[in-house]
């Protein structure tokens, strides 16, 4: 398995602020989808920051998220080591599949694969 990008999700009622801000370190929106916007540097596409007020589609707000190559493995993994599940893996209906995972820090990770690349 192979991770594509880990993306710090930024928890906030003030997605404007949070983007003007973040812009000034040189990020541009690349994703918004209203309640969650992703904002990336323009020469490093991988150097991404996700702002969110809160998860549509899950019972938690993740803490960060990461991209792997192969979701469907993650989660075997993840599941067979005894972590909780916190949210089931899915199909999205913008594009992704994805778990929640609590980390031994109690963080929630968002595993996730884009359903195109996988």
């Amino acid at each position: 398995m192979t991770v594509r990008r880990v993306v710090p999700n930024i928890q906030s009622e003030a997605v404007q602020e949070s983007r003007e801000f973040y812009g000034l370190l040189g990020f541009e929106e690349v994703m918004n989808h209203g309640w969650i916007m992703t904002l990336a540097s323009p020469t490093t596409a991988a150097a991404q920051i996700s702002i969110m007020t809160r998860d549509e589609t899950a019972p938690v707000t993740p803490d960060m998220s990461v991209e792997v190559d192969d979701v469907d493995a993650a989660y075997a993994a993840v599941r067979d080591s005894g972590a909780e599940i916190v949210h089931p893996l899915q199909d999205e209906e913008w594009g992704v599949r994805r778990f929640f995972a609590r980390d031994p820090n109690g963080r929630v990770v968002n595993v996730l694969s884009h359903r195109s690349s996988r």
